[in-house]
C-alpha cells in the first residue's frame, strides 16, 4: 500500500513540526506555493497537477485559486479538505459534497476572537481620532475642534451614548457584544439563525436588517460567507444608513459590494468604513480606497494575526489532526457539510491509509 498523499495548497508550519507529524503518520506531502502571508499561489492547473490522486487536501485560505470542483475531481480518492482557519469560503463546498468529501473549518478562540478584539480597536480608532490626533501633534497642531472625539457610552447627565449594530450573532459577533458591555452603548444584532435566548444573556436587542441600519451609528459584520450573506450590504442597505454612520467588516469582503461602498464613500452617504477584508485580495494599490485617508481604515487580513495563535499554530495543528483522522477512516470533528457523512461513511468510513 501506497503511502496516503497530502496537498498542502497553502502551507502555514514555520517551525515544520506539524508537517514531520504527517510525514511520521506515512502522508507524502506536496506543498503549494501559496501561504497565509501570500495568498497569491498556484493556478488551478498546477493545483490540479499537485492534486492528482490526493487523498486529502490542507492549507489556510487560498485567494488566487480557491479549491474548485476541478481540483478535488483530479482526486478521485479524496477524503477531505481540511482548513486551518474558520472560513470555508474559498473551497466549492457543494462539490465536495456531492463528491462525498467532508470540509473541515478551525473554529480558533485565538482567532474569532482576536476578530472582536479588533474590531475594538477600529471603533475607538474612529470614536477617538487617534489617527488624527497623531498626525496633528506630529505636525505641532494643538487641540483644535476637529480632533473632538465621540464618547461611546450612557452617562448619568442624559447623555444616551451611541448605537452599535452587530450583523451575525455567531461566536464573534457575541464576543464583540461581551467586549462592548463595560462600555454600556446599546447594542442592537441581527442574525435570523441564532436563537433569542443568545441575545438575551447578551443583554442585546434582536432587530431586524433594516431597522438595524437605521438606528446604528456602527454596523459591523461578522457573518460567513454563503449564497445569502454574498453582497448583502450595497446600496439599497448603506442609503437605510445614518450620513454619520461608520461600516466596519472583518468577516469577508464579498459581503459588501465594494464598488457600491466606494460610490457611497464618495458621495457622503456614510461617514467612514473600516475594512479588514476586500472582494479581491491583497487590495490592488490603486483601488479608491487607498485614497480616503481618514474616512477610510484599512487593514491587510489580519484581524485575528497575533503572535504566538492563530492560523500558524493552532489552527495548522488542528487541520492536519483533521486529516490524519480522516485518512484512518474517521469522521474528524468540525465538519462544514455534515450531510457528506453518510456517503462518506459507505467510502471510508474504517478504511485506514496509515502506518498501523
Amino acid at each position: 500500500m501506497s503511502n496516503p498523499k497530502v496537498f498542502v495548497f497553502a502551507p502555514a508550519d514555520p517551525t515544520g513540526e506539524t508537517h514531520r507529524r504527517m510525514e511520521e503518520a506515512g502522508c507524502e506531502l506536496v506543498l503549494g506555493q501559496a501561504s497565509w502571508m501570500t495568498p497569491e499561489g498556484d493556478n488551478e492547473d498546477d493545483m490540479c497537477v499537485m492534486a492528482k490522486d490526493a487523498d486529502a487536501l490542507m492549507g489556510t485560505s487560498i485567494r488566487s485559486s480557491p479549491i474548485s470542483r476541478r481540483i478535488m475531481a483530479s482526486a478521485p480518492n479524496l477524503r477531505i479538505v481540511a482548513k486551518a482557519s474558520i472560513g470555508v469560503d474559498d473551497v466549492d463546498v457543494e462539490a465536495a459534497t456531492e463528491k462525498g468529501v467532508l470540509v473541515t473549518y478551525g473554529p480558533l478562540e485565538s482567532s474569532w476572537s482576536a476578530v472582536a478584539e479588533n474590531t475594538i480597536a477600529i471603533i475607538l480608532a474612529f470614536m477617538k481620532k487617534t489617527r488624527e490626533r497623531d498626525e496633528a501633534m506630529k505636525r505641532g497642531e494643538w487641540r483644535t475642534p476637529a480632533l473632538q472625539g465621540v464618547y461611546l457610552g450612557s452617562r448619568h447627565d442624559g447623555y444616551p451614548g451611541i448605537t452599535i449594530g452587530i450583523i451575525g450573532f455567531g461566536r464573534t459577533g457575541r464576543r464583540l457584544a461581551d467586549l462592548l458591555a463595560p462600555w454600556r452603548v446599546r447594542i442592537l444584532a441581527y442574525d435570523p439563525y441564532v436563537e433569542l435566548s443568545r441575545f438575551i444573556l447578551s443583554n442585546v436587542k434582536r432587530v431586524d436588517l433594516p431597522t438595524l441600519l437605521k438606528e446604528s451609528d456602527i454596523v459591523s459584520l461578522h457573518v460567513t460567507l454563503t449564497k445569502e450573506t454574498r453582497g448583502m450590504i450595497g446600496t439599497k442597505e448603506i442609503d437605510l444608513m445614518k450620513k454619520t454612520a461608520i461600516l466596519i467588516n472583518t468577516s469577508r469582503g464579498q459581503v459588501v459590494n465594494e464598488n457600491e461602498l466606494i460610490q457611497a464613500l464618495q458621495n457622503n452617504k456614510i461617514a467612514s468604513a473600516g475594512l479588514d477584508v476586500f472582494e479581491d485580495e491583497p487590495l490592488a494599490p490603486d483601488s479608491p480606497l487607498t485614497q480616503m485617508d481618514h474616512k477610510v481604515l484599512l487593514a491587510p487580513h489580519m484581524a485575528s494575526a497575533n503572535v504566538g495563535s492563530g492560523l500558524q499554530s493552532e489552527g495548522v495543528k488542528n487541520a492536519a489532526t483533521a486529516v490524519l483522522t480522516a485518512l484512518r477512516g474517521e469522521v474528524p470533528d468540525y465538519v462544514s457539510n455534515p450531510e457528506a457523512v453518510p456517503s462518506w461513511l459507505k467510502r471510508f468510513g474504517g478504511h485506514c491509509l496509515l502506518k498501523k
